[in-house]
């Protein structure tokens, strides 16, 4: 069945080349279609073996139900491609051998039986596996929805900022179904804060946009209107930052007529694969999110992908690599159109220590570490994670309310966030953006912690105490706006969880000192558990099934009469 099963993958694969041009390129393309050329030599071979079509069915079944599953949340940016691949490999065995289990009969005729050794051991590690893997990946799909909980419908009209036609303008696009938080409100803050630019943010339509975490932004401009704005002339730079979807076709057609037009574009992490998708990137040297980079080296091989370095100045294409990273792009884009003293004003204002004039500053090339297992703990198996509420207050920095809905939710899951206010319905941070939070802290549903972004707020110490909780306040000590987050997640939840996001965040935490609880080891056994459970179930199947074999034949009393 094996080689069966590579032939087809094989034999098939110019045909995908013909049949998808292009397509076969993308990471969820290709998968499917290798499951689809795996099934279909298997599915030859066990009609050959006088398999029945629903035999055959149902091993189909168990060879891409694994690699479907997976894709969920590759699409909302929550896996890579390589454990899309490698984990649906490993998934698929086991599902196949299920199916093995299941039918065993039609896999044991013609006095080729499975010693029954090998069919124990199957049936054991397919009891160890089924409730880790089931429970896991239904835990990991809710947390990764839970990263882009789309905003309640209405549109309150944003509020109006200066507009100054001499200065050159720069937008952050949003996707209509969302953007990440730290991608685009860390470049807007930078660029903001140097007073040389006009900073919007421009979306499909004028409704609120979810950003990570559940924080709802109201777009500046649509992308239609951005052109009157602009008098017809493309903006002079187009942040673009990481998206749940990667190919919005109004995104994807704003970002190749800026571009056609000479907008300098700068993408920010995984935006990169944004950017890549509409064609910009195309001949261009650029770099990513180190987690993405190797999907994206398949998906397209017409960018010449960079690792080791914050970002990658290419002529009218800078890329950055993680999300902090941005800012060091950001600082280049500030360098190339004003000048470096702009820049380094720039970093000392948002607290960024680690600008470096001139120059990328190289980073580790990041791979998978014994510590980085903390992340498959926390996306498969935190299912209790704390409902903290984030106080949105008038004034705060767009760095300091980027960082709790960034560094809470995706990777470690330390808190499903909830934006709320005091009461106000909209909420202005300091260089102009409209904010819609969630609830009001009199009708949110109850809450575990109460966050509070913001030095401002921390300094006044006047959020209202709610829901029998004292507020956290996030930014009480000076430093950049994420020292914070990562020491409370280091202190409340652990420290290799908030190690990890640092981690994906490209921070480099050498001056913050992260203290807290050790190793989840509670978190730990609920694999360990769930898989002994899975055990037990097994044996007490097979004991119940013992007893049913013994019972003895009662005998028939009412014998027939003896003939005389």
């Amino acid at each position: 069945m094996v080689v069966a099963m590579l032939v087809g993958m094989f034999a098939l694969r110019p045909l995908w080349a013909l049949a998808l041009p292009g397509a076969i390129e993308r990471t969820d393309v290709r998968t499917l279609a290798m499951a689809t050329g795996m099934a279909i030599g298997m599915a030859v071979w066990m009609r050959v073996r006088g398999h029945g079509w629903a035999g055959i069915g149902e091993m189909a079944t168990a060879m891409y139900a694994p690699f479907i599953v997976l894709l969920v949340p590759y699409w909302f940016g929550a896996v890579s491609a390589g454990v899309v691949m490698t984990g649906g490999h490993v998934l698929m065995v086991i599902a196949m051998v299920a199916v093995m289990l299941r039918r065993r009969s039609e896999y044991t005729r013609g006095g080729h039986r499975l010693p029954r050794a090998v069919v124990r051991i199957g049936a054991v590690v397919l009891a160890l596996a089924v409730l880790p893997v089931s429970v896991g990946a239904a835990v990991a799909a809710v947390n990764t929805r839970s990263v882009y909980a789309p905003p309640a419908p209405g549109a309150p009209a944003p509020a109006s900022r200066p507009f100054d036609p001499t200065l050159p303008t720069a937008v952050v696009v949003l996707g209509a179904e969302g953007a990440h938080a730290g991608d685009m409100l860390g470049p807007f803050e930078v660029l903001a804060v140097t007073g040389r630019f006009n900073v919007l943010t421009a979306a499909p339509t004028a409704a609120p946009v979810a950003l990570t975490g559940g924080l709802d932004l109201v777009p500046d401009v649509t992308f239609e209107s951005l052109t009157t704005r602009l008098g017809g002339r493309a903006a002079d730079v187009v942040v673009v930052p990481a998206m749940p979807r990667t190919d919005e076709p109004a995104v994807l057609d704003f970002l190749r007529r800026q571009a056609d037009d000479g907008a300098l574009i700068l993408s920010v992490c995984v935006g990169g694969e944004v950017a890549a998708a509409a064609g910009v990137l195309d001949g261009h040297t650029a770099t990513s999110h180190w987690y993405y980079l190797d999907g994206l080296e398949k998906d397209f091989p017409e960018v010449r992908w960079q690792r080791g370095v914050r970002y990658v100045d290419d002529g009218q294409v800078i890329s950055t690599a993680g999300v902090l990273s941005g800012i060091d792009g950001t600082l280049r884009v500030i360098e190339r159109l004003t000048d470096t003293q702009v820049a380094a004003a720039a970093a000392q204002a948002v607290g960024w220590r680690h600008y470096s004039p001139g120059t990328p500053l190289p980073i580790p090339v990041q791979r998978f570490g014994p510590g980085d297992a903390i992340a498959a703990l926390n996306q498969s198996y935190r299912w209790d994670a704390p409902t903290a509420g984030v106080l949105l207050t008038d004034g705060v920095g767009e760095l300091e309310l980027a960082s709790p809905f960034t560094t809470y939710t995706e990777a470690v899951y330390a808190a499903r966030t909830l934006a709320v206010s005091p009461g106000a319905t909209t909420v202005r941070s300091r260089h102009g953006l409209t904010f819609v939070p969630r609830a009001t802290l009199a009708d949110a549903p109850q809450l575990d912690r109460l966050l509070v972004p913001g030095a401002a707020a921390a300094a006044r110490h006047d959020a209202p105490t709610t829901h029998d909780l004292q507020p956290a306040y996030l930014h009480a000590t000076p430093g950049f706006a994420f020292d914070g987050p990562l020491r409370d997640i280091a202190t409340n939840v652990d420290v290799p969880s908030a190690a990890w996001r640092a981690k994906l965040l490209e921070y480099p935490t050498g001056d913050i000192t992260l203290t807290g609880r050790g190793w989840p080891w509670e978190r730990t056994l609920r694999p360990v558990v769930l898989a002994l459970a899975g055990l037990a179930l097994l044996a007490g199947g097979l004991a119940v099934r013992r007893r049913r074999t013994r019972r003895p034949v009662q005998q028939d009393d009412h014998r027939a009469p003896a003939a005389a």
